[in-house]
């Protein structure tokens, strides 16, 4: 049987390397993707195409989170597990809508994160007990708490700009299109961005739009 391939995106290099070692240690797994940045990983990933992906949310430049966005909608067969020290609501919840189907905290002992590897690549979502107690408190408030909470957060006019960020237009398709300058587009996306508390495009519409 073919060792399952993974690949670690993690810019802490202690953690990274040993990471990689007890991979290629333990019978059934091989690890020999690593990088330390997103950039560099979606430049391999495509061409590698590892079963699974192994991805730390802070990350130097482009964030876990827009990397796992950008290589989900692509190669949706990848699986993707965050092993990250952030357990706020946020961030689990943009990694999950993000294509994440795993949810590790960085204190889970070596044994288990095997373990949720393996249970990852037979089709389960692995999560640490506070992660998995958060998503299922997120399904017990009252039905009218389902609302978008972002939704009283941005105008209108800049409701419709990240409306047509999520249908992929660019900065000048978008002035074209709500007869505004580029310079008044980009002064909403800064807006957006700061209400939302996000950095990219990506990590906006997926905070916007949850799948």
């Amino acid at each position: 049987m073919k060792p399952i391939r993974i690949a670690i995106i993690e810019d802490v290099e202690e953690y990274r390397n040993a990471l990689q070692m007890m991979l290629n240690a333990t019978p059934g797994f091989k690890c020999d993707l690593a990088y330390a940045n997103g950039e560099k990983a979606l430049e391999d990933i495509p061409k590698e195409r590892p079963g699974i992906v192994l991805v730390d949310i802070h990350l130097p430049g482009m964030s876990g989170i827009e990397v796992m966005g950008r290589l989900k909608k692509e190669f949706p067969k990848i699986q993707f597990m965050v092993l990250t020290v952030f357990e706020d609501d946020d961030r689990i919840f943009n990694a999950l809508a993000a294509g994440a189907s795993g949810y590790l905290l960085k204190s889970t002992p070596p044994g288990k994160i095997m373990e949720a590897i393996s249970e990852l690549y037979e089709g389960g979502s692995p999560m640490s007990t506070q992660i998995a107690r958060k998503v299922v408190a997120s399904f017990r408030h009252p039905t009218e708490e389902f609302a978008n909470p972002y939704e009283q957060m941005l105008t209108q006019r800049e409701k419709e700009v990240l409306e047509l960020l999520s249908n992929g237009k660019l900065y000048r398709q978008i002035a074209q299109e709500l007869f505004i300058s580029m310079e008044t587009v980009k002064s909403h996306c800064h807006n957006i961005y700061d209400k939302l508390h996000v950095t990219t495009r990506t990590e906006a519409i997926n905070k916007y739009f949850p799948r």
